[in-house]
């Protein structure tokens, strides 16, 4: 099992929502799942895969990040048993299946001690294209703007290049990042860094004194209420991905993270449970 860091309380938290919420399986399952992909869902699916090996000791879950491109390449191609992906597939994607276990949306984070508490669109097309390089053009104190933006097979990018209407050649990034975490260490040491990511993963560290706020979008707040709600401009599905004819395995654990039993776990990393 991949190792994240997710604060210890979560350990019991699934069995203080009750297993006996969870999904029945008849027969004692065993065997190693291989579930890759989207760095936004690899903590959660991590975090739920070490509850599924206390319901079976025999089972051995392997959660390994890289990308949602990376997700959906391997199951396709049966290196894993399990994709993950933090958006909808698309038209071309047909030849697979997405199970939504959560949402999350993206959100822009600065440092803490940066005095600017919004950005508009054009805003934040200005500082990712270039146009605008120091925060004193956004109404920020005047020192350059470190641009970080995620590396190409990230569906957390395409989501920011879509609602920004922009395109990748357009984008000037001063540090490019593979996943969140990544993003919100550079932000937290640099006061004057800018980032794209997930709503979930930033309030997360941001509970445990990690130094970034959070922006609006829109005059939204980039709360879970706002991505339950709808009312958050730039949401998206958190999803399990198969490919052709499902193992009793594979269903077992795809029950298991959509059940009653693991909302406290999604809950508890800030991303919105999906509907019973």
């Amino acid at each position: 099992m991949a190792h994240f860091a997710i604060v210890a309380a979560l350990a019991g938290l699934a069995g203080c929502s009750g297993q006996r919420d969870a999904p029945a399986v008849q027969g004692e399952l065993s065997g190693r799942l291989v579930i890759s992909g989207s760095s936004t869902v690899a903590p959660l699916v991590a975090e739920i895969g070490k509850h599924f090996e206390k319901l079976h000791p025999r089972v051995r879950v392997d959660v390994q990040s890289g990308g949602s491109s990376r997700g959906i390449a391997d199951v396709r191609r049966g290196t894993a048993d399990i994709g993950m992906a933090s958006r909808a597939l698309k038209q071309e994607e047909s030849d697979l299946v997405a199970h939504t276990i959560a949402a999350d949306g993206i959100t822009m984070i600065v440092h803490r001690s940066n005095p600017v508490a919004a950005l508009d669109d054009a805003q934040v097309v200005s500082i990712y294209t270039g146009a605008a390089g120091n925060w004193s053009a956004v109404g920020g104190k005047d020192a350059p703007i470190t641009v970080v933006s995620k590396a190409e097979g990230r569906s957390t990018l395409e989501l920011f290049l879509s609602h920004f209407k922009l395109a990748a050649n357009e984008v000037r990034p001063g540090i490019v990042i593979g996943d969140n975490l990544q993003g919100i260490l550079t932000v937290a040491g640099d006061p004057n860094a800018i980032a794209y990511v997930s709503i979930g993963t930033a309030r997360f560290e941001a509970s445990s004194g990690r130094a970034i706020k959070l922006l609006p979008m829109n005059g939204v707040a980039p709360t879970v209420a706002s991505v339950r709600d709808g009312s958050f401009p730039l949401s998206r599905p958190l999803n399990l991905l198969t490919h052709g004819p499902v193992a009793p395995l594979q269903q077992a654990f795809i029950d298991y993270a959509r059940s009653v039993a693991m909302r406290p776990v999604v809950e508890a990393l800030y991303f919105v449970p999906i509907a019973p």
